[in-house]
């Protein structure tokens, strides 16, 4: 887990003549956009913690659910999908060759969602493809309404 250490606005003003007649509704707007900024992304500057989320698309269908996550570079093998107390979790390592003189380097992603009643946990497929991973997560056939037709004597 990261901490953000919160600071409290500066008192920035945007107008020069600001100062002289009344506080501007805008004072501390700009630094805590710059807190906002640094704070989420710091993680593109070498700041984040070794584990990155994997971003996912979420699409359905009438009978599926389906889960797609761009991993290029990533080896099938390393690549684990695990469904645990109603959440599938994606997890992948990326390994980089080690360059003369450098160590091997290697990334690790992992992304956890919620799954609803309507997933059939024993039936979930996943496919790995040209650096994307599609999991398919089918759904329970609900019980159809039958139509009953009543005979007159």
């Amino acid at each position: 887990m990261r901490l953000v250490r919160y600071s409290y606005p500066a008192d920035r003003r945007l107008s020069p003549f600001a100062g002289r007649f009344s506080p501007s509704p805008w004072s501390g707007l700009e630094t805590e956009i710059d807190r906002l900024f640094t704070a989420s992304l710091g993680d593109f500057a070498g700041l984040a913690a070794p584990t990155a989320r994997v971003p996912v698309d979420l699409y359905e269908d009438k009978t599926n659910t389906y889960v797609r996550a761009e991993l290029p570079g990533v080896s099938r093998d390393d690549i684990a999908i695990e469904v645990v107390n109603g959440f599938l979790s994606i997890a992948a390592t990326r390994k980089t060759l080690a360059a003369e003189g450098q160590a091997e380097q290697s990334f690790a992603f992992n992304r956890s969602l919620r799954l609803n009643d309507e997933v059939q946990t024993d039936k979930i497929a996943a496919a790995y493809e040209n650096g994307v991973l599609t999991v398919t997560l089918p759904k329970r056939e609900v019980a159809a309404p039958k139509k009953i037709t009543v005979a007159v004597q």
